[in-house]
């Protein structure tokens, strides 16, 4: 046998296997009838040029040529339609006119119009040379049909979305590059161009390849087929082993090994495929959690968005109510009694807590917008942590508590940082240290870092007697809309948003916050680390 029979027997077995496989694998898949047919069409023509090789007689070159180009005549037509159907293009003219321009060159075929001589080529086989009138424009139909179906994948491939179905129309145009660009060489010797067609062992790669993509595979995943070339190669080699074996007892070892190997690649070619649609799925699902991540990212973009706005319309009325209630406080509008005196000042309190609180909704929805603005300065560390202190001297008072400012023996160097965000920082932790804390003190320190030989670190300390807290609810106070269960209990008015924006801030400063306790009913300290 020669190489250009060899070549016509791989691809007849190997197209039949696989129409095979793709019809019992779904045959109520319009694109897997559709491909069927094809794989046929391939097949036939590969059996009448295994037919070709071997014969020395003229009229039987004439007869299996003819029959050879049933299936050439069929490949484009069917091809045309598969690309159609794997696109989910719904508009089908051309597929319309490709099985008409089919079925005329399926009459022709039976005309001298067609396939008009017989040439003695290689000194091997007769080739149809030269062609018949009607064979030409035959030839620029094949050739326009496949180069119009591949520009179809390779536009589509452009725009495709989905990365399975994009893998699998790249490894689709590939195989069509692959098997038709070896295949059109066997048109060369028909008109003189006696180039020996060996790449026409091309094609069997390409049906194998096209196969795996017609049926969906997780293109991507080389191991996946590689399995699948194995298998099919496999076969062809026992089954060509087989026929071509010296002795009966040799050929029914062969063929028994070869049905056993069908049997068990069965097997490994389910499990594959298995494997793959699950791994599909597993791709779809995550496909769908990528795009609900978007949707929620979306969502939260909104809700800061929200967030800023209200919080810019609360502060404002907030600020007014303030104002006024100072302005009364100070006796702008005349001397206002004791009684209303203590009131106004309990509701400068609630609208303070109300406008700090609109102040950390709208730092926070900067901070995770990317918006946040820090103007850093030099600053004394004391001149900070005083001036918060400072504005709860009343509210220890009315609480009678001890507020303490353990100052440090001597000037602190300057630090860099926000003035106005430090300054929050240190009101949510002594405001905090305030509402947890029902008698006893709360005592605030500065001072140098002593674990620190290089001096170059600052430590700011609130320190109160309060409620305390667990190992436990040490590890997610810092969490946005956490806190600590007992403080939950003293407290009922908070979020959980005062130290997650602290903790931010401060780590935009460079610095680190963190806090300890001994546990319950024995007090927290919340520490401040700063470089200088």
């Amino acid at each position: 046998m020669n190489l250009f029979g060899l070549s016509g027997l791989l691809t007849a077995v190997t197209s039949f296997s696989l129409a095979i496989f793709v019809l019992v694998y779904n045959r109520a898949n319009w694109v897997n009838r559709i491909w069927f047919l094809f794989a046929v069409a391939v097949a036939w023509w590969g059996v009448g040029v295994y037919q070709i090789s071997g014969t020395q007689n003229v009229a039987e070159a004439f007869f299996w040529w003819r029959a050879a180009h049933i299936g050439v005549i069929m490949i484009p037509v069917f091809f045309v339609h598969f690309v159609y159907l794997f696109m989910d293009i719904t508009r089908r003219r051309a597929v319309y006119f490709s099985y008409l321009f089919g079925f005329l060159f399926l009459i022709s075929n039976t005309t001298p119009y067609f396939i008009a001589n017989m040439r003695f080529v290689f000194g091997s086989f007769y080739y149809d040379s030269p062609p018949g009138i009607l064979y030409i424009p035959f030839v620029v139909f094949f050739v326009g049909a496949v180069i119009y179906s591949a520009l179809i994948l390779y536009r589509r491939y452009l725009l495709e979305q989905d990365l399975i179905k994009k893998r699998q129309i790249l490894y689709f145009l590939l195989a069509t590059i692959i098997g038709f660009g070896g295949g059109v060489t066997s048109f060369l010797p028909v008109f003189g161009v006696d180039l020996y067609p060996v790449l026409n062992f091309f094609i069997t790669f390409y049906t194998v390849i096209l196969a795996i993509a017609v049926l969906r595979y997780q293109l991507f995943d080389i191991r996946v087929i590689s399995a699948e070339l194995l298998t099919f190669s496999t076969w062809v080699f026992l089954f060509l082993r087989g026929l071509f074996a010296e002795s009966i007892q040799e050929r029914l070892a062969d063929w028994t090994l070869f049905l056993l190997v069908v049997i068990f690649g069965i097997f490994l070619i389910l499990s594959v495929r298995k494997e793959v649609k699950q791994r599909e799925e597993i791709s779809r699902l995550a496909d769908s959690l990528k795009k609900a991540n978007a949707e929620l990212k979306k969502l939260d973009q909104l809700k800061s968005e929200f967030l800023s706005l209200a919080s810019h319309q609360l502060r404002t009325p907030l600020s007014i109510i303030k104002g006024y209630i100072s302005m009364i406080q100070e006796g702008s509008f005349g001397q206002a009694p004791e009684k209303l005196r203590e009131v106004l000042r309990k509701v400068y309190f609630s609208n303070e807590r109300m406008i700090n609180l609109v102040n950390d909704f709208l730092n926070i929805s900067r901070i995770e917008s990317g918006r946040m603005h820090y103007d850093f300065e030099t600053a004394r560390v004391e001149d900070v942590v005083q001036n918060a202190l400072e504005e709860f001297r009343e509210a220890a008072k009315d609480k009678k508590l001890d507020l303490i400012w353990d100052a440090p023996p001597e000037p602190l160097p300057e630090v860099r940082l926000d003035k106005e965000k430090f300054h929050q920082v240190m009101m949510n932790l002594v405001d905090n240290a305030f509402h947890y804390t029902q008698s006893g003190f709360v005592k605030i320190g500065a001072r140098l870092d002593a674990a620190d030989s290089s001096g170059k670190t600052v430590l700011i300390s609130v320190r109160d007697s309060g409620v305390g807290m667990t190992p436990e609810e040490l590890d997610v106070i810092f969490k946005r809309f956490s806190r600590g269960e007992g403080g939950s209990k003293v407290n009922t008015s908070g979020l959980g948003l005062g130290l997650y924006l602290a903790k931010r801030i401060v780590a935009d400063h460079g610095g680190e916050i963190w806090a300890e306790s001994e546990g319950r009913g024995k007090g927290s300290t919340f520490w401040i680390k700063l470089l200088i």
